[in-house]
């Protein structure tokens, strides 16, 4: 595993390759360009605003800085999750040809949904100028969630990739899965609503601690969810590297089933 990693870290002129790629091949043949960055987590809440508070009639205080930090907070794990499935997939014809550690391909995966994520920030920024939401000291630790969020996501990247090159299904379920959290997990729903024997939904759930924790430091002026991030981060080291580990012991599996 060690002579692996080492690998990897040869290769890390492929990883800012793969990540600048990336960043350049989500709006390559779009007249905005990057300016979905900031325009699409934009509209997403304006759709979502419209239908929990003019439809509904549901909301509360500052629901539009509710809801812009949850959405801004899901489309990161949505898109990371989401593209990770072809992560490696995609590169098959590389791969063939020349040895890769496969691993380095999710890890690009995380590293370019980061930088989008970066530009989510810059719109919870603009909602909380607006709403008059000021953060307190507390906002010292929105780098130890985020730090938090992209371990829980690389470990999470790594493991759907691998499934994925055998699986190929699972590509297919993923929709339902991730829908199933967006509904679990207090995105747009505010916690009052749900019921108190369905509580522990939230407090079990990895979005959901993340999510609040994000919600606490910029809007409520609390410290985030210590405890549950300590073991959402310890679960998601500990995963990550079971799981180089088993890339690394795998390899050749992974150039057959291509």
């Amino acid at each position: 595993m060690v002579k692996y990693i080492q690998e990897m870290f040869k290769r890390r002129d492929l990883l800012v390759y793969l990540v600048k790629s990336g960043l350049k091949a989500e709006h390559r043949n779009s007249y905005l360009g990057y300016f979905w960055w900031l325009l699409d987590p934009l509209l997403n809440v304006v759709v979502y605003y419209f239908l929990v508070s003019f439809i509904l009639g549901r909301g509360g205080e500052n629901y539009a800085v509710y809801l812009v930090i949850g959405l801004v907070v899901w489309r990161w794990v949505n898109t990371t999750v989401n593209t990770s499935a072809k992560a490696i997939t995609r590169y098959s014809s590389i791969i063939n040809q020349v040895y890769l550690p496969k691993s380095i391909f999710p890890l690009s995966i995380s590293a370019t949904q980061v930088f989008n994520f970066s530009f989510g920030l810059v719109v919870i920024g603009i909602f909380l100028a607006v709403f008059g939401v000021v953060p307190s000291w507390q906002v010292i630790f929105l780098p130890l969630i985020i730090l938090v969020q992209l371990l829980f996501l690389v470990a999470i990247s790594l493991v759907i990739s691998y499934i994925c090159v055998f699986i190929r299904d699972i590509d297919n379920i993923l929709s339902h899965i991730l829908r199933l959290f967006f509904y679990a997990s207090p995105i747009i729903w505010t916690e009052d609503r749900i019921p108190a024997e369905y509580s522990w939904v939230v407090d079990i759930n990895p979005i959901a601690i993340i999510v609040n924790s994000y919600r606490n430091v910029i809007m409520y002026q609390e410290t985030p969810h210590f405890l549950g991030l300590l073991i959402i981060g310890i679960v998601s080291i500990l995963s990550i590297v079971i799981t180089i580990y088993y890339y690394s012991r795998n390899e050749h599996k992974i150039i057959k089933a291509l």
